[in-house]
C-alpha cells in the first residue's frame, strides 16, 4: 500500500510551471478588494452566485479563480478592470497547468474531469464532490494512521479542486444515492454538519445534481459490498471505480459495470424520491 505521506501532490493550481503564483496573487486580490468593499465571503458568494467555501478557497490560493468567477467578482467589487484583465492569462494558465494526483487515481481522475454521467451509492461519508472545505478536512484530520499537517492541507486542496467538474457548461448529469447514516453522522461537529447538510440542500436544488437517500428502516438492500461510482466517460465507456481499504479499482469490464450498475438501479427504487430525500435533510438539519 502507498505511504500517505508520500504522494504527489494533488490537483491543486500547478506548482510546476508558475501558474500557481498566478492564481495566489488573484486569490489575494479579490480578498483584498472583498475587504475594501466591507464585504464578508459569504455576502461576497452571494452576490457572484458562486459557494463561500469556493471563494474561501480562492483567496487562500488552493483553488483556481475561474474565468467566470473573475467576470462576478469583476462587477460585485468594482475592481475598475483588474480582475477582467486577468482573464486571458487565467485561461492561458489553465491551459498549461497539470494535474498531480496520486498515481493510483490519475486514471480515474482523468475520467471524472471529462464525464458525461457520474453516479454514487455511498455508505460512510459524503461525496468529495460534494463535501466542504471544513467537512473535508475533519475527515483527513482524524485519519489514521495520523497525516502530516502539509499532507492533511494537499488532500483537502486535492478535494476541493476536483469540484470544478460541477461547474463546467455543458454540465455533466450527476446522480447520489446516500445511506441515512451518512447525513446523520455529525462529522466535525455541530457547526461543520450543518454546514455539510445545507451543501448538499444547495446541490440538490441545481437541475443537473439528483440526491436520493436510502433510509436506516429499510428492509432489503442489493449492496453489501460498500460505496462506489459509475461514470460514463467522454467517450460513452461506462467504468466503475471502488476503493477499500486503501486500495483502489478501476473497473472496465463491461460484465462487472452491468452488474454494478443493476445494483444501483435497484436502489434508486428503494431510496426516497428526491423531493422526499431533501425534506429529510431539512428535517435533520432541523432536528440538531
Amino acid at each position: 500500500m502507498q505511504n500517505p505521506e508520500q504522494e504527489a501532490t494533488p490537483e491543486t493550481p500547478s506548482q510546476e510551471d508558475g501558474t500557481a503564483h498566478l492564481f495566489r496573487a488573484l486569490g489575494k486580490q479579490i480578498k483584498a478588494l472583498r475587504e475594501y468593499r466591507g464585504l464578508k465571503q459569504t455576502e461576497l458568494a452571494t452576490m457572484v452566485q458562486f459557494g463561500a467555501d469556493l471563494i474561501s478557497a480562492v483567496e487562500r490560493g488552493v483553488r483556481t479563480p475561474q474565468p467566470e468567477l473573475l467576470s462576478a467578482a469583476e462587477v460585485a467589487l468594482d475592481a475598475h478592470g483588474a480582475l477582467e484583465a486577468a482573464i486571458p492569462d487565467v485561461v492561458e494558465a489553465l491551459k498549461r497547468s497539470r494535474t498531480r494526483h496520486p498515481q493510483w487515481y490519475r486514471d480515474y481522475a482523468g475520467l471524472e474531469k471529462q464525464a458525461l454521467e457520474i453516479h454514487h451509492y455511498g455508505n460512510q461519508v459524503v461525496h468529495g464532490l460534494l463535501q466542504t472545505e471544513a467537512y473535508a478536512r475533519a475527515i483527513f484530520t482524524r485519519w489514521r494512521p495520523l497525516l502530516s499537517e502539509e499532507t492533511v492541507e494537499k488532500r483537502v486542496a486535492d478535494r476541493l479542486s476536483r469540484q470544478v467538474v460541477l461547474e463546467k457548461w455543458p454540465p455533466a448529469q450527476f446522480g447520489f444515492i446516500f445511506e441515512e447514516v451518512v447525513l446523520r453522522r455529525p462529522i466535525g461537529g455541530r457547526e461543520v454538519h450543518h454546514a455539510q447538510l445545507r451543501r448538499l440542500l444547495a446541490a440538490g436544488s441545481q437541475r443537473n445534481i439528483t440526491l436520493q437517500v436510502i433510509e436506516t428502516g429499510c428492509e432489503e438492500h442489493p449492496n453489501m459490498d460498500g460505496a462506489f461510482n459509475l461514470l460514463t466517460a467522454k467517450n460513452e465507456q461506462r467504468v466503475a471505480y471502488t476503493e477499500v481499504q486503501g486500495h483502489p479499482r478501476l473497473i472496465v469490464d463491461s460484465r462487472e459495470v452491468r452488474e454494478i450498475q443493476e445494483r444501483y438501479g435497484i436502489m434508486q427504487t428503494l431510496a426516497l424520491r428526491p423531493d422526499a430525500s431533501m425534506a429529510l435533510i431539512e428535517r435533520i438539519l432541523g432536528d440538531r
